[in-house]
Parts: structure tokens; sequence; C-alpha cells
């Protein structure tokens, strides 16, 4: 059963998850900022995620893709930040589905890598967030491929440039950050599946057999290419586990800078 639980950028759960019993009946599907930044930013709360829950499987990663509105007068990365360094500081503007969503943290460390200053306007989810900059009320987003290509497709937004360190085949004509100027700004996430902590290790060892024969069937692996996503790298649980707990410490100094 699917429990679609929404509250404060995933955060709420997350939570849920990480306090029920580890008897391996609940699970949480989680997008990276759900476990290594979401918690940084929550004041009062002392769950640290990346600890309360343990990784089953990760199961896919993807970047994020640069659109503006197809009326802003910049085709390039290069035209793009120009433009946005010739206008009065904080009048462009770039959304996100919510402090601390994964749009947002695109944005900051896109801001930073480029130089430039733009207003952050949070929204109440992704979907509205990428809506009103197909509306021409917000310049640009950060958005995760799957809410953006069929709008790019229709030219309802034009991409400028995509985040992680090589192109996707889904729109295999925009370069990467990289390419298009602004070396080493490589932002990219992930999809994992989590269990409490707690769970025997015997049960999660068939969670991970489970959720790695799931990954690797054809109807999953087509769905991903023609969201723009890609297939997780493939690594022990032990590998995932200690990269979530480096990310969490990378994003709580971070957020700390930011």
């Amino acid at each position: 059963m699917v429990d679609n639980r929404g509250g404060a950028a995933g955060h709420v759960g997350a939570t849920g998850v990480a306090r029920s019993r580890p008897d391996a009946t609940t699970l949480l599907f989680a997008v990276s900022t759900n476990i290594v930044v979401n918690p940084h930013l929550q004041k009062g709360d002392r769950l640290d995620l990346a600890t309360a829950l343990q990784p089953v499987a990760q199961v896919s990663t993807y970047q994020y893709l640069l659109v503006v509105h197809p009326d802003v007068p910049a085709k390039t990365l290069a035209e793009l930040i120009a433009y946005v360094k010739s206008r009065p500081k904080g009048e462009l503007t770039y959304s996100s589905g919510g402090v601390g969503n994964a749009n947002h943290l695109a944005g900051v460390l896109f801001s930073e890598a480029a130089g430039v200053q733009m207003e952050h306007v949070p929204y109440r989810g992704t979907a509205p967030a990428l809506l009103d900059v197909v509306a021409g009320r917000v310049t640009m987003n950060f958005s995760s491929p799957p809410p953006a290509l069929a709008l790019v497709r229709e030219g309802k937004l034009r991409a400028i440039a995509v985040t992680g360190e090589a192109r996707i085949p889904a729109l295999p004509e925009v370069p990467t950050l990289t390419e298009a100027g602004l070396p080493g700004a490589v932002i990219t996430g992930w999809h994992g599946v989590f269990a409490p902590a707690g769970v025997p290790a015997a049960q999660m060892d068939a969670l991970e057999v489970a959720a790695r024969k799931a990954a690797a069937t054809p109807r999953y692996l087509e769905r991903l290419a023609h969201d723009g996503l890609e297939p997780a790298p493939n690594r022990p649980r032990a590998a995932f586990a200690a990269a979530v707990v480096q990310e969490s410490a990378y994003w709580g100094r971070k957020v700390k800078e930011a």
C-alpha cells in the first residue's frame, strides 16, 4: 500500500517511517533531499534521518534541468548569467517546491557557482513552482526532469542546461553546466528505498534483493529513460549507506553557510 504523505518537503513522511516499528513492513521511497538536507532545516527536530533510517537500495540517479520562460532573452547559459547580472539585485527569481526542496538547493548552488543573486520564491509543491515559470511570473526553475520535459517539448519552457556530468538522452541537444561554461557545477540527486533503523540484517538483505530486482526490470528502466532519469550505480547497500552519511554531513555544513 502506498501512502503519499506530504508536508515539510517530505519530512513528515520520512520521520513517520523513521519512527515506525522496525518490522520490515513500513518502508520509505525517498528523494535524496528528504534524507540528507531537510533534517538540517527542521528547527527543534533532533531526529537524524541519516541514522534513524537505514538504506535498502538506491533505485535511481538524476540531475536537474535549468529551465526559463521562453520570453527570457537568453538561449545559452552565458547569455542567462549576463542577463541576471544586468538586472537589479533580486529582480529575477527562481522557484522551488519549498525551502530545502531539491529545486531550492540547486538554485543556491548555481547562484554561488555563477556569482549571481536571485530571489528565491518557495511554493507548496513542485507543480505550482514550475507552472508559474510557464506563466511568466517567475524567471526560472531548476527542475528534476519528469515534470519539465513535456513542457520543454511543447515549447512552454526553454531548457538552458542540465546539472549533471553528462547530457541526458531525453534532451541530447541541451549541454551540461560544465560544457556551457560553468566548470565544477555538478548537482545531482537520487531516489532510494529506506527502512527504519533496527530491521534485522536478514530482512534487510531480502528487501535489498527485491528492490534491486524491481529496479532492473525493463518496464522500470524504460520509465526512467522516458522521464529523463538514470539507473542507480551498481553498489552494495553498505556503500550507499556510507554515501548517505557523507552527503548529510556535506549539507549540514552547506545549510549553515547559506
